[in-house]
């Protein structure tokens, strides 16, 4: 891990657990939403830091309730309890990977994955949404359209998204190459 990244991961707990960023101070009427962007090589790394990061903060701060969301986690477990899972996997087989990318992202529609989300994470109920998993559900989900779907869903609850790729304070580029826009969102950690 390089050192930068472990200088910014250090910032991250200070910055989120602040009353501050709880109350969403200085964002004027922006949605709370921060993303967090490290080099896709990272990705176990980050997998090991969010493990500790929720445990830590239930530790030093139980009256926080924070909920982490693994996309890739919550795609299977929609896909499973509709009885989905094993019919994608012979739709993939008989007709490739293209059918089954393009019936998944209907099924996934950001609008569609945003209500499930919402639901999952009870906003009224949560002081703080960790999102993982970006880059496993890829193409499938994609993360503008999701972010773009949640704003009006989670009012002003604190939401950091944890992004395999670069963020530059207007777009998203999944994996450091792959470009999409959002531009509600603000840095976490710089």
């Amino acid at each position: 891990m390089t050192e930068k990244l472990e200088e910014r991961l250090n910032q991250i707990i200070p910055k989120i657990t602040s009353e501050g960023f709880l109350r969403g101070t200085g964002l004027g009427n922006d949605v709370a939403f921060h993303i967090f962007d490290y080099p896709a090589s990272e990705e176990y790394r980050m997998r090991e830091y969010l493990e500790f990061l929720t445990g830590h903060i239930a530790k030093t701060h139980p009256d926080l309730r924070v909920k982490h969301i693994n996309l890739f986690e919550m795609v299977i477990e929609s896909l499973e309890s509709r009885g989905f899972l094993e019919k994608s996997f012979e739709k993939q087989k008989k007709e490739g990977d293209q059918a089954l990318q393009k019936a998944l992202e209907r099924q996934f529609e950001g609008t569609k994955l945003a209500a499930a989300f919402a639901e999952r994470v009870n906003p009224t109920e949560t002081d703080i949404i960790l999102v993982s998993g970006i880059g496993s559900v890829y193409p499938i989900v994609r993360t503008h359209n999701l972010l773009s779907a949640l704003q009006p869903k989670l009012g002003h609850t604190p939401l950091v998204v944890f992004y395999p790729g670069v963020y530059d304070g207007q777009y998203v580029r999944l994996f450091g190459k792959l470009k999409g826009p959002y531009y509600r969102a603000f840095k976490l950690v710089p």
